[in-house]
């Protein structure tokens, strides 16, 4: 089954313009419970991000004595943490998908990129959806993978099932073979 971004996407999507304030901003985030919105221009198109990092930043750096002594000091950083406005503060370009290009792509550019949402764009570059690490993740649903009620199959049978999942979903995504973030092993879950 060719899963497509289009497929699952949210087409609700909590945007701001590039002059919309930090603190009209923040005030967005709480209100609609999201971690970062598109910064569209008047023609909708999708010219950046404003994520909750680059809002942190700016709570952070704002104070230049405080980065220096945080050690967090980067110009760039610096610079957008002066900003006021999500034409400051955003990350730009932004790096986008079209809702006909494969989940598994969109999964990859996540995954490489380490970055967690993709705006959704048109031929003509506007916005028309977002796709997260959640939405990628909930394919395991649509391709068929059992779902286990960890009380009831008791913690071997779950444990079996996670490492099939991620067999499954790792030569899904990358065909050469798995590439998993480094770090320690999972740990295993006791009887």
């Amino acid at each position: 089954m060719n899963v497509t971004v289009k497929d699952v996407m949210t087409t609700q999507v909590v945007a701001v313009r590039r002059g919309a304030a930090f603190k009209e901003m923040a005030a967005t985030l709480r209100r609609f419970r999201v971690s970062a919105f598109p910064v569209v221009d008047e023609n909708g198109k999708v010219i950046g991000v404003v994520s909750e990092a680059d809002m942190l930043a700016k709570e952070v750096l704002g104070d230049p004595g405080a980065a220096t002594r945080n050690g967090m000091l980067h110009h760039r950083e610096v610079r957008k943490a002066e900003g006021l406005t999500a034409g400051d503060l955003m990350t730009h370009p932004a790096v986008s998908v079209r809702p006909e290009e494969s989940v598994e792509n969109a999964a990859r550019l996540m995954y490489t990129l380490r970055i967690k949402r993709l705006p959704v764009v048109n031929a003509g570059g506007c916005l028309v959806g977002v796709v997260s690490r959640t939405d990628v993740l909930a394919v395991r649903d649509r391709l068929g993978y059992p779902d286990v009620d960890p009380i009831v199959a008791g913690p071997v049978l779950l444990q079996e099932t996670l490492c099939a999942w991620r067999r499954a979903w790792c030569t899904r995504c990358w065909p050469t073979g798995p590439r998993w973030r480094s770090g320690p092993p999972l740990p295993a879950i006791s009887t």
